[in-house]
């Protein structure tokens, strides 16, 4: 038993990167409990496993005493003198017994342990791995489906693609391909948890550079990106290098790289918008696909009014509203999206209110000044009086 397990210890550790200190000590303190059993009154028990040959040995601790009372743990200066010439009262001896009759307990013990220990230790490891890779684009296949949620083998463990992370009208049946973000790392009862996501806008992010070279290179970057997943997403690029034109790297030649990530993400709709600090430009752009007449801002609310052509409204407002929300996402303003002709009635409403209330402010003034006028007759009457 005494070579085998010390054959078993050290294939797990080759295998699986765990030291072989660690794994021994473990045994060893496992161990422990089945020495006891055989000296159930030594207080102070250990076991040593040979690293070698895999020989267990238990330690039996005595305390020096001039006197003993406690003779299971105790033990006189003559005794310890016997096994240590240098032994010194208040001091320590140490007995050394062979494991012997136990080597069935120590085969189990040892197995419960080492199998317990390898198990923390993949747990520590994917733990440590993954939490280093989240916000990474990962790979893995798909393996079943429970309960709305995909799990997927990613190599070395199991991640789950929770249903809120999901796109919507992305199915997939056991044995296909993904391609998702790592989105977080949780620790359960049941051993980590690696959470992806085919919604989140940065799987979009994490596409686009691995399609452009400029993006990787850190030449062009993605300064914003908002999504609603399955529909459309917007991104907002800008170029460290004025040569370099950031919408036209995205797109690619003949739109051979927008086009790569509009597959992956199963035919969403990609608006690439070049990022600016002109508001009013950048608020325009996000707007995209349609085209902008005007735009004004209130910097103190971050409020923007914009005008389109009647012909416009509806592509700038986009189904349900999307286009302009997902605008306000990406700019981090409140848009207000009208017509001209809606904006051409509504001027004309604000000059009508505009002349009605100067109407009534002359009036207004008018009886005043005829109250005025009235009083002051009355006051020079009751002097003349």
């Amino acid at each position: 038993m005494n070579h085998e397990l010390i054959t078993v210890i050290d294939q797990i550790c080759k295998e699986k990167g765990i030291s072989k200190d660690v794994l021994l000590e473990a045994v060893e303190s496992a161990l422990v409990s089945a020495a006891r059993k055989k000296f159930p009154d030594n207080e102070n028990i250990t076991v040593k496993v040979n690293s070698k040959n895999g020989k267990i040995a238990i330690n039996l601790i005595y305390r020096i005493v001039e006197e003993v009372e406690d003779e299971n743990n105790e033990m006189t200066i003559a005794e310890a003198r016997e096994a240590d010439p240098s032994a010194q009262v208040g001091g320590e001896v140490i007995f050394v017994q062979d494991f012997e009759g136990y080597g069935r307990i120590a085969a189990q013990t040892a197995k419960q342990v080492i199998v317990q220990r390898v198990k923390e230790a993949e747990r520590d490891i994917i733990v440590n791995e993954y939490s280093g890779r989240i916000g990474e684009l990962v790979n893995g296949i798909v393996m079943r489906q429970e309960k709305g949620n995909y799990i997927i083998d990613i190599g070395k463990t199991e991640a789950v693609l929770p249903l809120r992370e999901q796109a919507p009208r992305e199915n997939y049946k056991q044995g296909d391909r993904i391609r998702a973000y790592l989105l977080d790392v949780k620790t359960t009862n049941k051993g980590p948890q690696i959470v992806l996501s085919r919604s989140h806008p940065e799987l979009v992010s994490k596409l686009f550079e691995m399609e452009v070279p400029e993006i990787y290179e850190g030449i062009v970057q993605i300064r914003g990106a908002v999504r609603e997943a399955g529909d459309r997403t917007k991104i907002a690029v800008y170029s460290k290098d004025s040569a370099v034109d950031p919408v036209g790297a995205c797109v690619g030649m003949k739109g051979s790289r927008v086009q790569a990530v509009v597959r992956e993400l199963r035919g969403e709709k990609i608006d690439i918008i070049p990022w600016t600090d002109d508001v009013v430009h950048f608020i325009s752009k996000a707007l995209s696909p349609a085209t902008v007449e005007k735009v004004a801002t209130d910097e103190d609310e971050k409020t923007a009014l914009v005008i389109v052509s009647d012909t416009q409204l509806s592509l700038a407002i986009g189904k349900k509203g999307q286009n302009v929300r997902l605008a306000a996402k990406l700019t981090g303003w409140k848009i207000d999206i009208y017509s001209e002709t809606e904006y051409d009635k509504m001027s004309s409403k604000d000059r009508e209110k505009d002349i009605e209330e100067a109407i009534a402010r002359e009036t207004r003034l008018l009886e005043e000044s005829q109250q005025a006028a009235e009083g002051a007759a009355a006051e020079a009457a009751e002097a003349a009086e």
